[in-house]
């Protein structure tokens, strides 16, 4: 496995790949492994950096997340959410033809090992509301503001700065 790490302003972010593809990236902590990487982990730095930094709206890294057949059908429903664009949990599950699955595809959505790229954070509830987000609620905030998603409140900053350096939540089960 090959590993890096980039600085964001939503804290320190893991990227892990193998060789045919990335495995995940999460926000991370403090918590750093020795670094190896690879071009799939270059690239990744460079595409989330360009996406930090209002460069980039799409992602072209191949992906070898692991998981259940179901849930890669999620996540693949994920990656086709358009930037700036907000869709619910009953909409994927819609799209999979599985109408009344909506829970199964928030536990899917929340097991998802590829923050950012595969976009969970713009998954919402079927009231308009906000839902959870492994990476901390605050940071979903944040990167919906920076897609020009209106579900932002403006003061979650000073608290952002705090939960920057704390490791994603349900990401134990990555290898």
């Amino acid at each position: 496995m090959f590993i890096d790490y980039l600085e964001s302003p939503l804290g320190l972010i893991e990227c892990k790949a193998s060789e045919k593809g990335l495995r995940h990236v999460i926000f991370c902590g403090n918590d750093k492994q020795a670094i190896k990487t690879n071009h799939i982990t270059g690239l990744a730095k460079q595409q989330l950096a360009e996406y930090f930094s209002s460069k980039r709206t799409q992602f072209s890294i191949p992906l070898d997340a692991q998981g259940t057949d179901f849930q890669k059908a999620v996540w693949q429903c994920l990656v086709d959410i358009p930037f700036g664009e907000k869709c619910t949990y009953g909409d994927i599950a819609k799209l999979l033809n599985k109408p009344k699955a909506s829970q199964a595809v928030g536990g899917a959505n929340g097991r998802n090992p590829i923050s950012i790229i595969v976009p969970c954070h713009r998954v919402i509830g079927s009231s308009g509301k906000l839902t959870g987000y492994a990476g901390g609620m605050l940071r979903k905030q944040w990167l919906l503001a920076h897609e020009g998603i209106d579900h932002v409140k403006e003061e979650y900053t000073e608290l952002l700065t705090q939960v920057v350096k704390t490791r994603q939540s349900k990401t134990n089960f990555l290898t």
